[in-house]
């Protein structure tokens, strides 16, 4: 059978590794939707805005994980064990994150254009691990990462 609907973002994977990717997009989809609220602990939602929000997250899972969480009806309770389940992967990213950041070099690419799409990727990620970095810090980087003979005073 053809899925008539298109995926407003990528379903979350069984393994859990796009996870921070998608709870991103899950909770900001739904925000545009106006059901943020409905996968917040103790919310007051409708009955229909939580029948919504269930039909959108189930939408954007995987078929494993549609058939593991069949019987939860409230989305509160389905992304809080999503994210019992796949949150650790802030703890697994974080470190590589925090390595790749101290060996970004602008020597090691061919232009610009490529150092500052590495270093977005990796503040990126950082950001999504829950680290703060800020324009500063880019700056603070580049600038470091000159090779000597390169510096001009």
């Amino acid at each position: 059978m053809l899925n008539l609907t298109k995926l407003e973002f990528v379903a979350l994977d069984i393994s859990g590794k796009n996870y921070l990717t998608w709870i991103l997009d899950a909770e900001i989809h739904l925000n545009a939707k106006d059901l943020g609220n409905t996968i917040k602990e103790g919310n007051e939602a409708s009955l229909q805005d939580r029948s919504k929000a269930m039909i959108f997250l189930h939408h954007h899972l995987h078929e494993g994980l549609k058939s593991e969480y069949l019987g939860v009806k409230d989305p509160a309770i389905l992304w809080k064990n999503l994210e019992e389940i796949y949150d650790h992967q802030k703890s697994i990213i974080l470190p590589k994150v925090r390595y790749d950041w101290m060996h970004l070099r602008l020597q090691d690419f061919k232009t610009v254009n490529e150092y500052n799409s590495a270093m977005f990727k990796t503040v990126s990620k950082l950001r999504l691990c829950g680290d703060t970095v800020t324009d500063e810090d880019m700056l603070e980087k580049t600038f470091t990462t000159f090779h000597a003979s390169n510096m001009l005073l």
